[in-house]
């Protein structure tokens, strides 16, 4: 490609949403205007299903609901009253729920009667825990120093997470809070209450914070569904408060819900600010013209680039530090939701886009050289915000400065790439600020929905997900059956195989030496080992109180 004809076709194919305050290159994507046109019947397709989902259809025809994470950010959408009500409500009491937070008026029980909360912990997983450490990351401390809570950025609150159900992670957590556990508000993320990593976590901070003589309920605040576990044991112990979450909204798509929002509000970000970044954003990616539709055109490259099969990753390279999680958020975004088997109709079609990333120029001497030398089988898509979002900094060569070489690095990247007729977009935001933090999250969640209309799946649904923790659950049965038949058998020991034979599951006995080998490598459970040679013809036995 010519400089002349590179720089024609980006003229020719950049996609400018002003009110949205983004663009959208597309010109390195190895496509032309044929391609456009003998998609434009299924893009026209895509935006009528999308319109209709705004309007309340069944979208989610897996679990006969509607999808209304739009109504979020726009609530004068939703299709009754009440739904908007609830909308705006739950707005309005996630701002003063903070508002009060910052202020004092609720504070802990602490002795200081002037005491504040100075931490936040969220306890989740998946989209109740990927979307809000997103926005922490990118937007914690630059827009509590612009816009401070209650008007003074001392009053936000430090934000932790707990997201798995690994011991040393929580305790690393909980243990990096410390001595401010009494200053600490929990937020426990979960829409049917009965998460089991939500749960686990919920369960050691609670341990935590009566091991400190603290209570757990003055501090715990739920974000759930009416009427689900987490909500009857919220008002039951009469924690703090409890923040809705609704089945229209998906947990991959709930960061504009009180899922995102409470904690956002909590750490002095602007929450309206990012609200109106989507919400300008959806509005451009209504335009049925697909040259000025960011979010269709984007996912219409995605077709063309995997063939409308994902036969092509997506490497997500943000040139910003702030963005560093994106690539992460945007895992459980795309993967989860068209990661599927079938299509709607029951096709076996096992469709999926995958997504990796790093953060430019860290990726430069990580995988770059794979992308230009390696396998073609992959687009980037490119990132960058055109101010600084810091002080002014001093110049490391004469009138070139740090960021200067940050866009010399991209562009050179991209150059390089395009060298090898490597494909690549380029997404470019004016800021890094809450606006266009929420313009980018509406951007991918609209591809996305738009991407599912091409392939012909639900978008909305995750039955891998829930076979995983259906499995997980079976391993556990098994634990428990080894611990209970070896605990009756004391006297003995036994390998794996035994142990699985014995207990009439001679087909797990695989499982069976996992098992045995964590609980017999931990002193304080209940295994012991009795090495005898290899690994598999290790023994096992139950060892009594005196010898934990």
């Amino acid at each position: 490609m010519t400089a002349t004809s590179s720089w024609d076709r980006f003229c020719r194919y950049l996609c400018v949403a002003e009110q949205a305050g983004l663009r959208l290159d597309i010109s390195r994507m190895a496509f032309d205007d044929a391609d456009l046109a003998g998609m434009a019947a299924a893009a026209g397709r895509a935006l009528d299903a999308m319109a209709a989902m705004e309007a309340g259809a069944i979208a989610n025809v897996g679990e006969n609901r509607p999808v209304g994470h739009y109504w979020l950010r726009a609530p004068h959408l939703a299709p009754t009253p009440a739904l908007r009500a609830a909308i705006e409500q739950t707005i309005t009491d996630v701002l003063t729920f903070a508002s009060d937070v910052h202020a004092g008026r609720i504070r802990p029980l602490a002795a200081d009667a002037s005491a504040r909360f100075r931490h936040a912990l969220l306890i989740g997983i998946g989209g109740s825990a990927l979307g809000p450490q997103f926005v922490a990351d990118a937007l914690s401390e630059v827009e509590a120093a612009a816009h401070g809570a209650t008007g003074s950025a001392s009053h936000a609150l430090r934000m932790h997470f707990l997201d798995n159900t690994d011991p040393a992670g929580i305790a690393r957590v909980l243990t990096g809070i410390g001595q401010d556990m009494g200053r600490t508000l929990v937020l426990v993320v979960s829409k049917s209450g009965a998460t089991i990593e939500t749960r686990n976590g919920m369960l050691e901070t609670r341990h935590a914070f009566t091991s400190r003589g603290l209570d757990f309920a003055a501090h715990a605040v739920a974000v759930t569904a009416e009427g689900s576990a987490l909500d009857g044991l919220a008002k039951s112990q009469r924690w703090l408060r409890t923040f809705p979450m609704w089945d229209w909204v998906g947990g991959r798509t709930s960061v504009t819900s009180a899922v995102g929002l409470l904690p956002a509000a909590l750490q002095g970000i602007d929450v309206r600010r990012l609200l109106a970044g989507a919400a300008a954003c959806d509005e451009a990616t209504r335009q049925r013209d697909a040259r000025r539709n960011p979010a269709l055109l984007m996912s219409l490259m995605w077709h063309f680039a995997g063939g409308g099969r994902g036969d092509r990753a997506m490497v997500v390279l943000p040139y910003c530090d702030r963005l560093l999680l994106f690539s992460r958020y945007l895992q459980q975004l795309v993967m989860e939701s068209l990661g599927k088997e079938t299509a709607r109709d029951g096709r076996a079609v096992h469709q999926g886009l995958t997504v990796y990333g790093n953060k430019g120029s860290t990726d430069q001497h990580a995988f770059v050289q794979q992308l230009r030398d390696g396998r073609d089988d992959f687009f980037v898509t490119f990132i960058h915000a055109l101010e600084d979002g810091c002080p002014p900094t001093p110049d490391v060569e004469p009138g070139i400065a740090t960021g200067d070489y940050l866009l010399g690095f991209m562009l050179g990247t991209r150059a390089a790439l395009s060298e090898k007729g490597r494909r690549s977009m380029t997404l470019t935001l004016p800021r890094i600020d809450a606006f266009s933090i929420g313009a980018m999250i509406a951007l991918f969640e609209r591809a996305v929905g738009f991407y599912a209309e091409l392939i012909d799946v639900n978008a909305y649904d995750q039955p891998g997900v829930e076979a995983g923790k259906k499995a997980a659950a079976g391993v556990l049965d098994l634990q428990r059956a080894v611990a209970s038949w070896l605990r009756s058998h004391a006297s003995g020991n036994w390998t794996a195989e035994e142990t699985a034979s014995a207990i009439g599951r001679p087909n797990d006995a695989e499982h069976v030496f996992q098992i045995l080998e964590r609980l017999a490598a931990n002193d304080h459970r209940s295994i012991r080992i009795e090495s005898a040679g290899t690994a598999l013809q290790s023994r096992y036995r139950w060892a009594d109180r005196a010898e934990r």
